[in-house]
């Protein structure tokens, strides 16, 4: 099972210094993959509930955009794949989108993994253009016209949200057919998207129980869609507190271990703090003393 972490990206951490730093020193550690959230503007009200719980960020935070990071983390790096935690298909114009990602991944040499969601905070979602009631079917639609543009000559597409004819869209992702599209989420309509348009399925905040009973969800939804499940990659985001790593790397690495028992490929550590050397402290401790015992496991 491979480790990533999470980029530096908000707070007195939103800079330059900061994303060259962290990537230098990831890179020199072999961290296989790096991570941005997706937030453009942080509404001061909220009526929706965020997956992790208590949105971390108050409204005025410094919070760099994601598109132009990772693009920036693609050119300052030569190995680490690059995702999102997810990119949320309502945030952007598809067609902005499609070429953006592109773009990543061509700067990339071929490195990113495009993690997609529809999103639950209403307020940015409305703001952005979304309709926030419909914002499954647009996502799907979305994922359908990323797909189109990637892959055919001459893109057309017809649907209920977007139309497009009569254009070139070159370059094409450098991955064939397309980057690797990893689905967020575990409602009934969030599986329905990993098997029929999705590579892969990347959870949020589950204990491993909470996973093993998410991926049996999964695995039957895949079922009903004549779907294989071994074709499904399977990945998770997990928080780092300080409260676990002041417990030491065993205890760091056991949930770890159990993710990787229950087949998961992947794992993005969220270890965000708001002093660098924190983070590198942290970095160490993942790459030094946590990820030997999970590779042992």
């Amino acid at each position: 099972m491979e480790i990533g972490c999470h980029l530096p990206s908000q707070g007195p951490l939103a800079t330059r210094e900061a994303l060259l730093t962290f990537t230098a020193e990831a890179e020199r550690r072999g961290v296989a993959s790096l991570w941005v959230s997706d937030h453009v503007v942080f509404p001061r009200t909220a009526t929706g509930q965020y997956p992790g719980g208590r949105f971390p960020h108050p409204p005025d935070r410094p919070y760099l955009e994601p598109v132009a990071l990772l693009s920036a983390a693609a050119v300052c790096t030569s190995q680490a794949r690059l995702g999102a935690s997810v990119f949320i298909l309502g945030h952007r114009h598809p067609v902005v989108m499609a070429k953006m990602l592109t773009t990543i991944d061509a700067l990339s040499g071929g490195r990113l993994i495009c993690g997609v969601g529809v999103g639950w905070w209403k307020e940015e979602l409305e703001l952005l253009g979304a309709p926030f009631h419909a914002r499954g079917r647009q996502a799907d639609e979305i994922l359908r016209l990323f797909k189109a543009l990637w892959t055919q000559d001459n893109p057309r597409f017809e649907g209920e949200f977007f139309r497009v004819r009569d254009i070139g869209f070159a370059p094409k992702p450098v991955q064939k057919p397309h980057p690797p599209i990893w689905v967020g989420g575990d409602s009934p309509g969030a599986f329905r998207r990993v098997v029929t348009l999705g590579d892969g399925w990347h959870a949020t905040s589950k204990t491993p129980a909470q996973l093993r009973e998410a991926l049996d969800r999964l695995r039957a939804a895949a079922e009903r869609a004549g779907r294989d499940p071994a074709t499904i990659e399977r990945s998770v985001r997990f928080s780092l507190p300080d409260d676990l790593l002041a417990q030491g790397a065993q205890a760091v690495a056991a949930p770890l271990v159990e993710y990787k028992r229950l087949g998961l490929s992947h794992v993005m550590i969220d270890f965000r703090r708001d002093d660098l050397g924190r983070m590198l402290e942290i970095l160490d401790v993942v790459t030094g003393a946590v990820r030997p015992v999970v590779d042992r496991a």
